[in-house]
């Protein structure tokens, strides 16, 4: 073990940060690659002369900052690169945003049917709630990996071929547009952090009650008519949303909120 990786018994710096802090840099250097096992927790105690208990709070601090996974009778590894998507500086869908930053998706089409909204569907795409809509539930991956689970919901009348268009592979949004002539000009995207459920766990490869992304969001025509509504989860251990802000030069009101309160 290289000198610089000691831990300083008379250090004021707990034990566990200076550990934390050693095996990120260790990570910075490349010893261990992204999904690699790195040592148990009996053989960094060996290595480092500290306590399982000090090794348990590091490591719970490093899985906490998403730098490793903690697989249950399997052990610790690293973890991969979080997939970064774009939340509202463009209105893209996920196939377009993805193959924009370089990658690979892949669809895999679990159903598309027509059938009748339920309330929330209506409410979302302004329709009665015993409107046909056609309702397409896809699994998304990158590097054969399951990354988000997405079932979308357009209103049959808006665009009916769409009930039986072979969307593997295909973004919805390039097919409206260049097949039906819809253009979607807007939307509007709700967030918020949930745990999995067994059919979500199960089809994204992760334990029930793992963090997920939803993602909620509506979009529209250049006339503000919804056409669709999708419902999407994302894996949170590989997932992250960037979002650019710009800052007004317009004075700001007092006791105006920016908060949105979920429909």
């Amino acid at each position: 073990m290289e000198q610089n990786y000691l831990i300083d018994f008379d250090s004021h710096i707990p034990y566990y940060i200076q550990l934390m802090d050693m095996l990120k840099e260790q990570i910075l250097q490349k010893k261990w690659a992204p999904g690699e096992q790195i040592p148990g927790e009996k053989e960094l105690c060996e290595m480092y002369g500290i306590s399982r208990t000090v090794v348990r709070q590091a490591l719970r601090e490093l899985e906490l900052d998403g730098i490793i996974t903690r697989r249950k009778g399997k052990g610790t590894f690293i973890s991969e690169p979080k997939i970064s998507e774009g939340l509202i500086q463009k209105l893209t869908g996920f196939y377009q945003d993805m193959v924009e930053r370089g990658l690979n998706p892949v669809t895999r089409v679990l159903h598309q049917n027509v059938v009748c909204a339920n309330e929330k569907v209506a409410r979302f795409l302004n329709i009665q709630s015993d409107t046909e809509v056609i309702d397409i539930q896809r699994l998304r991956y990158i590097n054969d990996e399951p990354i988000q689970l997405v079932t979308s919901y357009v209103p049959y009348h808006i665009y009916p071929p769409l009930a039986t268009v072979d969307l593997t592979n295909r973004s919805l949004y390039d097919f409206l547009e260049k097949e039906g002539g819809i253009f979607l000009t807007s939307g509007r995207r709700y967030i918020e952090a949930v745990l999995a459920n067994g059919t979500e766990a199960a089809l994204l490869g992760i334990e029930r009650g793992a963090p997920l992304l939803m993602l909620d969001s509506v979009s529209y025509t250049e006339d503000n008519l919804p056409v669709e509504y999708y419902h999407a989860i994302h894996r949170g251990d590989r997932t992250r949303f960037e979002v650019d802000l710009v800052r007004s030069r317009e004075p700001i009101q007092k006791g105006i909120s920016t908060f949105t309160s979920f429909p």
